[in-house]
């Protein structure tokens, strides 16, 4: 009963402890966590003692410590708690910024650098060091190059509209930004993929039909895309299923879609992406940035992927990718394949589409962008994550997930920065508790508390949660490898937290 209660006592005063680290970084502050680290220490000697007068040997009593995690948890607490201390006794007043990094945006950079230091410095610098000021300069890098991304990406559209107006060819929609450089925490820092999803809807004279995968197949990645000729006798003279003068003008391969991008009766992939590619490379030259940038389509068999390098050498990786809109919802049929972007590399046919789920994520964070102070750290958690993800079987996309659903849950007023190492640990226990469940819910499937401007098919509702750890229910090995690699996750925050690496 006295260990029960020395144990109670340390883990309550660990709590304070926390408490105070996440409302105030300053140097009364360390004087208490000096006097916290104090207490605690005579504690766990008391502890000790009524284990020694046990009347165990020993030899025993190192087996019988060994049981107790909790003391061992208390010891490592000790310890980083020193180290805190010791950081913040060694704070040195915040050196003068120097100059943006961008030219181009050289003063809104450097005065927004100073506020975000300002406001944020002291209580992010004991904790990651440098590393802190990289992932800033990263994130304002992100938003301005997602501008000019969006911007060159429109200004190409246009242009490509107004050669396709009057053909049989897909009828091309604005662009949406998608992906995790335009939710602002790309992992890739200057080598981020700007990705942009580009709706393609039917021209004249022709419909879409969605043959989407079998329920044991969500989310579906062998989607198919059937076209069809539409009546257009309300609407046009020229009906290609009831006009007389139809059929022949249907023999003309341009005049259809099914003679030009499809693969039987499907819309094919391969085709539109080496379609779209062939456009740019010839409309390139026709769009005011042509003055500005050199472009290179770089191979790619279902998107369009382009480099475009400046005069001074940097260059900007855009890929742009095709999808097929469910109804009026925010879910795509994507050319992207799924399998490559998570680092499988199966064969698929070109004429199947992966069910996307991006428009929807990029809706959700802007969401939570709405309603969260201007100092939220949810999005610095995921590129921190981001950093020290290499070498785990973890991809940023279930730690995006992980995160959506803490975010679904816990207030965006407490995702501060000052509670961003908090918020940091959450998403790792939240993450734990998923592998000893076997268990993680894809966030946009019969999901109650989806933000209303969020829009989904109505069978996402009704459709039963699906289970992104399903493989590990019938895998031990992999399951036993999982709980390895996220306790390896929690030395490498731990070392980040309270040493900047």
């Amino acid at each position: 009963m006295a260990t029960t209660a020395s144990l109670a006592l340390l883990v309550q005063s660990i709590i304070q402890l926390l408490q105070m680290v996440c409302n105030e970084l300053d140097e009364a502050t360390c004087s208490h966590l000096q006097q916290y680290a104090q207490q605690l220490s005579q504690a766990t000697t008391r502890l000790l003692q009524e284990m020694q007068q046990s009347a165990l040997a020993w030899g025993d009593l190192l087996f019988a410590a060994s049981q107790q995690w909790q003391v061992w948890a208390v010891v490592g607490v000790l310890v980083l708690i020193v180290r805190l201390c010791q950081r913040l006794s060694e704070r040195s007043p915040q050196p003068a910024s120097s100059g943006a990094e961008d030219s181009s945006s050289s003063d809104t950079e450097c005065g927004e650098r100073q506020r975000e230091r300002k406001d944020s410095g002291d209580y992010e610098r004991p904790l990651f060091g440098s590393f802190a000021g990289r992932v800033r300069l990263s994130a304002q890098r992100l938003a301005y190059r997602s501008r000019v991304v969006e911007e060159l990406v429109g200004d190409l559209l246009a242009v490509l509209q107004k050669r396709l107006s009057n053909s049989f060819f897909p009828v091309l929609q604005p662009a949406i930004g998608v992906g995790s450089a335009f939710e602002g925490w790309s992992p890739c820092g200057r080598d981020a993929v700007y990705r942009l999803l580009v709706p393609l809807k039917p021209p004249r004279g022709h419909s879409y039909r969605l043959e989407l995968g079998t329920a044991a197949e969500m989310p579906a990645k062998d989607s198919r895309v059937r076209v069809e000729l539409a009546c257009t006798c309300a609407r046009e003279q020229l009906c290609f299923l009831h006009h007389p003068e139809a059929e022949e003008l249907r023999r003309k391969p341009a005049a259809s879609l099914q003679h030009t991008l499809c693969t039987g009766s499907y819309l094919d992939v391969q085709k539109i992406a080496q379609w779209f590619q062939d456009l740019v490379t010839s409309a390139w030259q026709d769009m005011p940035q042509a003055r500005c940038y050199s472009m290179k389509v770089l191979p790619s068999k279902r998107s369009c992927k382009l480099q475009l390098t400046d005069a001074s050498g940097k260059s900007l990786l855009v890929d742009i990718v095709f999808g097929v809109q469910q109804g009026d919802s925010d879910i795509f049929l994507s050319s992207q394949d799924t399998t490559e972007a998570a680092g499988e590399y199966t064969f698929s046919p070109s004429t199947t589409w992966a069910e996307s789920y991006a428009v929807a994520e990029v809706k959700f964070f802007r969401h939570v962008a709405r309603q969260a102070p201007h100092d939220t750290s949810h999005l610095k958690c995921l590129q921190l994550f981001a950093a020290i993800l290499l070498g785990t079987g973890f991809s940023t996309s279930t730690f995006k997930t992980v995160a959506m659903h803490l975010l679904n849950t816990i207030p965006v007023s407490s995702w501060s920065r000052r509670e961003l190492h908090m918020r940091l640990q959450d998403m790792l226990w939240y993450l734990r508790g998923c592998l000893d469940d076997k268990r993680l819910d894809h966030f946009f499937f019969a999901n109650e508390n989806m933000p209303e401007d969020i829009i989904l098919p109505p069978a996402f509702q009704t459709a039963p949660p699906i289970n992104l750890f399903q493989h590990l229910l019938h895998n031990p090995a992999a399951h036993a490898k999982a709980m390895r690699e996220a306790d390896k996750l929690q030395e490498r925050l731990t070392a980040l937290l309270f040493y900047g690496h």
